[in-house]
């Protein structure tokens, strides 16, 4: 077979001449990504002894990695150095080793064979799990070892890119690759992206220039919203308290207070490990304390041993509520959880300024529950287990939050803004609000 001269376009030199961390390479389709990486891998190997583990979060079967991908390219190049067995890749004369894994099937022990990799290549980066990249990141310890990312941006807040690449540091080298950057390029796609372009410039954004896919296709808090809500701009309200306790259900969940009064929330509050007594106890100090116009508890679990707790101890301000149960306007809702996120979603939306407490896991919780539709027209939202297993933990924060939306209540409150002197909102916008949500 003739050989082939093993040609690495510009932009993905730096996997083979330059030494980080972490080497991610995002951007929209025919960028070359893939084929980029399997070259350069396959000339590493080629170059000294190394491991190099194959990576992503589901691998059913051997084809389901870039084993195929890496064999189509050896022997395109007539690397007959090569050898291929069922479950790896071996340079019979570097030995050079090639592996590959599904890390959703790994657990801290399992993911013990990948400590002395060289590097790691993750495809499909924007799949992985944060539970997944929290095992395998410490586990990557060998000296000058290197994790290689490639993928194409999914959400805003992909595990992996705010984990890595969203702020990245010295040891981190970030690049994006679109198809004009590919000089190997098929015409036929060139023609593909750029009618998109015509037809479809948010997909042309999405598919062919790797930008997150936009906020409220498929979720129904917008990230956008949630940031602009975070910024510094109430010093003062007289509006009620209103406060929301989200139960713990699991061992590694947690009791999680959230306090807002009207357009103002101003405390997330977290409680671990916590009995139902203690957590009632908790709840009775801030009812004594702050005089909350509203408690609204989940019931859900241990929230109703600790609801009964406090009706026991004579709290009228107290209020059960089922996520599952009865929407009040159960013409538009499909449960109770899916009006008050909807709820919260039209007060962060809102035309008055509103703040909400800045926290980065607060805004991931808002921002990751998708929508649907049922068969009656209703919003629906997936289910609280599903959102747990993609972003690694449960939505505690949030659900405390939407849960200060369970009921109106009377507010005449005043809202002063920082830095405009006696003014109130009321009076920037020039309304008068009866309820707050």
């Amino acid at each position: 077979m003739e050989r082939v001269k093993v040609t690495i376009p510009t932009k993905f030199k730096p996997l083979l001449t330059e030494h980080f961390r972490y080497k991610v390479y995002w951007g929209g389709r025919a960028g070359g990504k893939s084929y980029a990486f399997a070259d350069s891998l396959l000339i590493k190997a080629r170059m000294s002894t190394c491991r190099i583990a194959c990576v992503r979060e589901i691998q059913e079967s051997i084809k389901d990695s870039v084993y195929q991908l890496l064999k189509d390219r050896a022997s395109f190049y007539g690397f007959d150095d090569f050898k291929f067995f069922d479950d790896r890749i071996e340079n019979i004369v570097t030995g050079s080793t090639f592996i590959f894994k599904g890390l959703r099937d790994q657990d801290a022990q399992k993911i013990k064979s990948l400590e002395g990799v060289d590097v790691v290549w993750i495809e499909e980066g924007q799949s992985i799990r944060k539970a997944s990249w929290d095992i395998l990141n410490p586990t990557i310890r060998k000296p000058n070892s290197e994790i290689w990312v490639s993928m194409n941006r999914e959400e805003e807040n992909d595990p992996i890119w705010k984990a890595v690449a969203a702020n990245p540091d010295e040891r981190t080298f970030v690049c994006k690759v679109n198809y004009y950057d590919n000089p190997h390029c098929p015409e036929e796609m060139k023609y593909l992206a750029e009618k998109c372009k015509e037809t479809s410039p948010e997909d042309y954004d999405h598919i062919w220039l790797g930008a997150p896919v936009a906020q409220g296709s498929n979720k129904l808090i917008n990230a956008k919203d949630v940031r602009k809500a975070q910024e510094y701009k109430i010093g003062h309200t007289t509006s009620p308290l209103i406060v929301g306790v989200d139960i713990a259900r699991f061992g590694d969940d947690k009791t999680v207070l959230c306090y807002r009064r009207g357009r103002w929330c101003f405390k997330i509050e977290e409680l671990e490990k916590l009995s139902t007594v203690e957590v009632a106890n908790k709840i009775t100090n801030v009812i004594q304390e702050l005089k909350p116009a509203r408690v609204f508890l989940d019931l859900g679990n241990n929230g109703a041993g600790v609801y009964d707790i406090l009706k026991d101890r004579g709290f009228k301000c107290v209020r059960g509520v089922n996520f599952g149960g009865r929407a009040i306007n159960d013409d538009r809702y499909f449960n109770k959880r899916a009006e008050m996120w909807a709820l919260a979603n039209e007060w962060l939306k809102s035309d008055a300024p509103v703040q909400l407490v800045d926290n980065d896991e607060l805004l991931d919780d808002l921002c990751s529950v998708s929508k649907a539709y049922d068969n009656k027209g209703r919003l629906q939202l997936e289910s609280k287990d599903k959102v747990k297993e993609r972003i690694g933990r449960s939505p505690d924060k949030a659900d405390a939050f939407v849960l200060t939306f369970a009921e109106p209540v009377y507010d005449d409150g005043k809202t002063k803004m920082v830095g405009i002197e006696n003014n109130t909102i009321e009076s920037l916008f020039k309304t008068t609000m009866e309820t707050s949500w």
